[in-house]
This record gives C-alpha cells, structure tokens and sequence, in this order.
C-alpha cells in the first residue's frame, strides 16, 4: 500500500499526543446553522485552528523534528513559508531544542513573522517565495535539514494523526471535505480514514486559482501551475509532489474547486456562528459545503476541519471588505 500503515499512524500518535492538543469536534447543530447547510445533514467540525501553532502543520512538523538524528539537531533546521508551516517549525524546534531558520517573502501577514520570532526561529524577509525558497536551499546545502511543508513522510504521517483523531471521535461520519494546498493534510487525513473507515467519502477542496491537485489528478501526474491566484496563501502551493500526489490519488475520492469569494462568505459565516476569525483556508471546507457541494451532501454525515487560522486583524479586515 501507498502511505503510512494504520500500526504506523497509531503509533505515531502515541509518539506525540503529549506534545499536541487532541482539537474538539463541534456538531453544527445550533440555530445559527439553520438553511445555511446541505438539507438533512449531519455536520460536524473539527477545530484544528486550536493545535500548537495555529494549525495541524504543527503535528508533520514534530515528527520531523523528532526524527532528527544529533548531526541534524546540531546543525539545525531551515524552512522556506510564509504560512503557518513557518509558525510550525519554529514551534517544534523550540520544543526539540532545536535551531531554526525560516525563510518568509516580506509580504507576509506581520502577525506570522512575529510569531516565529517569539517561538525562538531566527527569520529572514526575501522579495517573495521564490526568493525565500532559495534562500533555504542555500541553507540546507550548508548543513541545516530541510523542512518541506508537506512533501516528506512526516508530514504525511502528522496529518495521519489528524484524521485518525478525527474518525476516532466521530466514526458517524461518512464524508470528509479536506482542504487541498500542497496535498500534505488531505494525503494523510483519507489515509488513515480510509484504513479506519474504507467505505468513506473524502472530498478534496482547492481554489480555482491554486488547483495543482486537480490538474495533477486530470494529468495522471504531478503538474506545477504556471501562476497562482488566491486569497488563500496558505493553499497556495504552485506544484503537485510525488509523494503526497500518490496518496491523494489512492485516497482522495473527488476534488472540488471553490472561488475566493465562496471563501469569504464562508470566513463570514463563521464570525457570525461561532465567533471564529478564520483565515481563508480555514474556512475552504465550510466554503465547499455550503456551495458547490451542498445539493450533493443533501443527508449525509459530514465531517469538514477547520485546519488553521494565523491571520493578523488588519489583514482579516482588508480581505472582508471584500464581501
């Protein structure tokens, strides 16, 4: 089989489940709701935004810390993001005790740079990605271990342990909807729930403007996108990678797309149900659930995640007057 074994998800699991924060699960049952869900549905949300860092990168980036050898943790590790994978690192190395350096492009949300500078990481402002990618590459190649921010084992195995926790506490559920950036959390999550629960439902949701996996899955292999166009930076990889391509493809049963503004209805939503400011990332499930999907999830058992929210109030603001 393609992906970590359930022995190999459980066990990690227990590996850091000291470390991390077993995130509730909330049914959307309450008035607020009324209308705004697939008719006769059963929702419920796992709120991952409350992990250790914000988001459930901080589970991948754990393991990866703990999988250092004393060269690596010596040496230290460096990370190219301008996302909650960069809060992730920083968080897991200063949990480790463990050097980091993390590469951010200079229009990062100011609220993630301080961030990772408060958990101890030593931060560098680059032009943009690009430049910020290599200037990690730079560091790798001078001794420090490179923390992909979702192609690598561990990262894939970390989100295991999401959806192991999550179909754990809710084996009612029938149909996951999963956000899709690089692929790092969906790959892993339907892994584990599709080994607990193979009759199972996983659903994909991508931007238009960022639908690597998508192309990738047309394409029968990984493709990288010629420009990305998203409100949601933190899906906003410009590549499919081989190893959580794979997964996702043995995994993942469809994939839909979404709109930006579907998005900031759903960040919306949000604020008015259950007074969360969500990043638009966060709220790409509740975005597919209430939109495109919402005729075709009519009766099902729902689960969607909320999967992070590092989003400083200005940039919040900004984006909702968009609405």
């Amino acid at each position: 089989m393609i992906g970590p074994r359930l022995n190999e998800i459980v066990a990690a699991n227990a590996q850091v489940q000291a470390d991390l924060i077993e995130t509730p699960i909330l049914p959307l049952s309450s008035a607020r709701w009324h209308g705004l869900l697939p008719e006769g549905a059963d929702v419920t949300v796992k709120l991952e935004l409350f992990q250790q860092a914000g988001s459930f990168k901080a589970r991948g980036a754990l393991l990866g810390m703990r999988n250092l050898d004393a060269a690596q943790r010596a040496a230290g590790v460096v990370a190219a993001s301008g996302g909650n994978h960069a809060l992730a690192v920083s968080w897991a190395a200063k949990a480790a005790g463990v050097d980091a350096l993390i590469a951010m492009p200079q229009a990062t949300d100011p609220v993630r740079i301080a961030g990772c500078q408060a958990l101890g990481a030593t931060v560098t402002l680059h032009d943009d990605m690009a430049a910020a990618f290599a200037a990690m590459n730079v560091a790798a190649g001078a001794g420090r271990t490179l923390m992909h921010p979702f192609e690598g084992a561990h990262m894939v195995l970390g989100a295991a342990t999401c959806g192991y926790e999550y179909a754990t506490q809710a084996p009612q559920i029938d149909t996951y909807v999963i956000p899709i950036g690089g692929g790092g959390m969906i790959s892993g999550m339907a892994c584990a729930i599709k080994q607990m629960n193979p009759a199972a439902t996983v659903i994909g949701v991508e931007p238009f403007g960022a639908d690597s996996m998508s192309q990738s899955f047309a394409a029968g292999q990984p493709v990288q996108l010629d420009r990305v166009a998203t409100i949601a930076d933190s899906l906003g990889a410009p590549l499919a990678l081989p190893l959580t391509y794979g997964v996702s493809r043995a995994y993942v049963d469809q994939i839909v797309k979404i709109e930006d503004h579907e998005m900031l209805a759903a960040m919306d939503i949000y604020q008015n149900t259950l007074r969360i400011t969500a990043e638009p990332a966060c709220a790409a499930s509740l975005a597919a659930i209430v939109g495109p999907l919402k005729a075709e999830l009519a009766g099902r058992r729902i689960g969607i995640i909320a999967c992070g929210s590092n989003i400083s109030m200005e940039r919040y603001g900004a984006l909702m007057q968009a609405l």
